[in-house]
């Protein structure tokens, strides 16, 4: 599956957005990926979940479990790891931190693949990173439907990316012209203070 097969995914959910967003790293950005409407659909999600799977083992055969990082990556993280024929589990916030809850465990050493619906800065993945090693894992690979940083996100473990896209997110102090003048779409983007 190619970045242009993905992307057709994405449009043909209308999921594909163009405009003015808050992105949840707090950047600002005139495209917008709405994943869960690509996620809603079984079928378009494990078709693009089934494709990242075989990319991943790929790239790592010997990944034993995937987490991901709660909300946005509980449904690729578990289609993917369904498709690796390997458990899923999730972390989620506790106190402002990333921790495995609910019973979740791994064994020391234990080959992890953190999977991600979509890359941006990668501060989400390396934060679920961090977690599963204080938690005893081994993250031997990261994987994403979309890595929307063109590439350039470090989440300080090989990324594999099912589409890379180099779209362009800005500070809110360090806006084009020609995005400044368009209104802040809401829902889909991150909340607005009101």
């Amino acid at each position: 599956m190619t970045s242009d097969d993905v992307l057709e995914e994405f449009r043909a959910a209308g999921a594909l957005r163009e405009g003015h967003f808050v992105l949840s790293s707090g950047l600002h950005s005139p495209v917008f990926l709405q994943k869960n409407l690509v996620f809603m659909q079984p079928a378009r999600c494990e078709k693009l979940c089934q494709a990242l799977a075989h990319k991943v083992l790929a790239a790592r055969p010997d990944v034993q479990v995937v987490i991901s990082p709660a909300v946005g990556g509980i449904i690729p993280g578990y289609e993917t790891a369904r498709h690796m024929n390997v458990p899923s589990m999730y972390v989620e916030r506790e106190g402002g931190a990333f921790k495995l809850r609910r019973g979740f465990h791994v064994d020391p050493g234990t080959k992890v693949a953190m999977i991600e619906d979509i890359v941006t800065t990668g501060l989400s993945s390396r934060e679920c990173i961090e977690a599963i090693k204080a938690a005893g894992g081994d993250v031997v690979v990261a994987g994403c439907i979309v890595d929307r940083s063109g590439g350039r996100a470090d989440v300080g473990v090989p990324l594999v990316a099912l589409a890379t896209l180099d779209v362009p997110a800005y500070p809110a102090d360090a806006l084009p012209p020609e995005l400044a003048a368009i209104a802040i779409e809401d829902p889909g983007s991150r909340r607005l203070s009101k």
